[in-house]
């Protein structure tokens, strides 16, 4: 593989995301740009890029940073060699790692087929188990509702955690305990997964209450 020297990295990403990338990148000797929603303006993150570019104004601020079209133009327009996405917003979504490649921008992730395959919770269970691998107790395919929901977790046994299928970084999780409170829950992970990722859909799993966490990062 041809090792790639870039130039100008944008940073599709907000606040100490961002920042962390900056500072790597002004050690490589690279320029940064940066993007801000209007509700970002004066965040500490646009002043701390060598270039900071707004977002569509008429998107909400969590909108914004998944406004796939826009960012790639600001990219385009502005002369970047690549995007770093940094975590949580665009940086699982195999759509996005795609659009980089058709607009001739290396995109700083993995590839789109790794990212159809793990960025999708659901799928990844299903390749974990496909290659005999355990998982935790829980459902291989989204979950449509919360009464779909109230069925599996009586089988499974409480407590159980709702997962957004899509996306990271905590957001569209909840730990419930009761019928009552997976019937509260489920909905608010549904509204939180959607407004984060631009993806409601949610699955659930046994919730391993004091686990060993062993996770190596690749």
């Amino acid at each position: 593989m041809a090792t790639r020297t870039f130039k100008r990295i944008l940073v599709a990403n907000r606040s100490e995301i961002a920042i962390r990338v900056f500072r790597t990148c002004t050690e490589l000797g690279i320029r940064t740009l940066g993007i801000f929603s209007k509700e970002d303006r004066t965040a500490l993150h646009r002043y701390k890029a060598d270039e900071t570019y707004a977002l569509d104004e008429r998107l909400d601020p969590i909108k914004a940073y998944l406004d796939i079209p826009g960012i790639i133009s600001i990219a385009k327009r502005n002369g970047a060699d690549a995007i770093h996405p940094g975590y949580g917003f665009l940086s699982e979504n195999a759509a996005f790692a795609r659009a980089c490649a058709e607009a001739g921008i290396v995109f700083i992730g993995p590839p789109p087929a790794l990212l159809d395959m793990m960025g999708d919770k659901t799928a990844a269970r299903r390749k974990a188990q496909e290659v005999g691998l355990p998982v935790v107790p829980g459902t291989d395919e989204p979950v449509s509702d919360a009464g779909a929901a109230l069925e599996i977790a009586r089988k499974i046994g409480y407590p159980v955690i709702i997962k957004a299928s899509f996306g990271g970084g905590g957001r569209g999780m909840r730990v419930a305990r009761t019928d009552a409170e997976l019937r509260e829950f489920f909905a608010q992970a549904e509204r939180e997964a959607t407004a984060a990722f631009g993806r409601g859909e949610i699955f659930l799993e046994k919730f391993i209450e004091s686990p060993k966490h062993i996770e190596v990062q690749i």
